[in-house]
């Protein structure tokens, strides 16, 4: 079946907006078609405007386009089961957490503002018709030997980036998951105090 006709969109359990309620993870990417660099800037653009503590910008991207060398490595600093699909996707990109600024302070909020910088580029990429799929299991190390690589950068996920392909190309398990019912625990178990 082709994620192309999959209805992804989530049941909220209150109206959303429709690009938050759209927005999924795929693992099935186009293996084929270059990434649109329009797109693409606009959704590193988008994570260069994400809020920071004290206007910090706390995080790295390292940004691999499929068929490069650094595609490659970001691929083989994969761990698992994401060794099977990720490399199909159009743009790799390593995230780093800045956990010190250049003078050694401790900046402990910096894991916080990268997953913020994630999340705005994820919904950028989205309402352009790219799709991502964050993973944390990765090699930090081999990260962390990739140029530009700062000892204070601290290697978080990896975001596969690029347009949906077609789940019928992944292994009858990944496909499993591919078409399986979104969930999320109810807001009532998300939010433990309110008043």
């Amino acid at each position: 079946m082709s994620t192309h006709t999959l209805e992804r969109t989530a049941e909220t359990s209150v109206p959303i907006l429709d690009i938050l309620s759209a927005r999924w993870s795929p693992r099935a990417f186009d293996s084929n078609t270059p990434i649109d660099e329009d797109k693409l800037a606009a959704a590193l653009e988008a994570a260069r405007w994400a809020p920071s503590a004290s206007n910090t910008q706390p995080w790295r991207f390292i940004v691999a386009r499929r068929g490069t060398d650094l595609h490659a490595a970001i691929d083989n600093a994969l761990m698992g089961f994401n060794r099977e699909w990720a490399g199909n996707a159009q743009v790799l990109i390593a995230t780093f957490a800045e956990e010190t600024d250049a003078e050694g302070n401790p900046r402990p909020w910096a894991h916080y503002d990268l997953g913020q910088a994630a999340a705005h580029l994820s919904v950028q990429a989205h309402a352009d018709d790219l799709y991502v799929h964050q993973m944390g299991g990765i090699e930090r190390d081999v990260l962390r030997a990739l140029p530009g690589v700062e000892d204070r950068f601290t290697p978080v996920s990896v975001i596969a980036l690029g347009e949906l392909g077609d789940a019928s190309a992944l292994s009858e398990k990944l496909q499993e998951r591919e078409t399986a019912p979104r969930a999320r625990r109810p807001l009532a178990e998300t939010v433990i105090a309110s008043a």
